[in-house]
């Protein structure tokens, strides 16, 4: 008895050193936090009207991908503290449930068709992703 108490012992203490030396990542929360996709556009002409209609234009079907739960469009604010970034001529800004549900806009047609269609409009892009509680209390 005493026999299988101490190897009982020691198979437990060979998993928790191994534990220790390679832990089993944890379950990402793939699905349980909001996502925020937030991209600036830079157009190579940023005070040509026609093209930044064209990048509107190209954002409002943008929009129509299923997975966007919520999409802003704008352009720089007209303020001007020295913390403020506003040389940018149009921003994006959509919200998704969550990671996965960014995922699939990424490769769905409509947004690969966008990038297609409309990148020859801008010379720069700059992304800012995000995630966080749904809601906070």
């Amino acid at each position: 008895m005493e026999d299988q108490s101490r190897r009982r012992f020691l198979q437990n203490a060979g998993l928790v050193s191994l534990a220790s030396v390679s832990p089993v990542p944890a379950e990402p929360e793939r699905n349980k936090e909001l996502f925020i996709h937030h991209v600036f556009f830079y157009l190579k002409e940023p005070n040509n009207a026609q093209h930044e209609a064209q990048l509107l234009e190209g954002l409002h079907k943008l929009a129509k991908v299923p997975s966007i739960e919520y999409v802003h469009i704008g352009k720089p604010a007209v303020t001007s503290r020295p913390v403020i970034v506003n040389d940018y001529t149009v921003s994006w800004m959509c919200f998704f449930k969550n990671i996965i549900e960014e995922e699939i806009y990424q490769t769905h047609p409509i947004h690969l068709e966008f990038i297609e269609q409309y990148s020859h409009l801008w010379e720069k892009v700059v992304v800012y992703d995000s995630v966080g509680p749904k809601k906070v209390s």
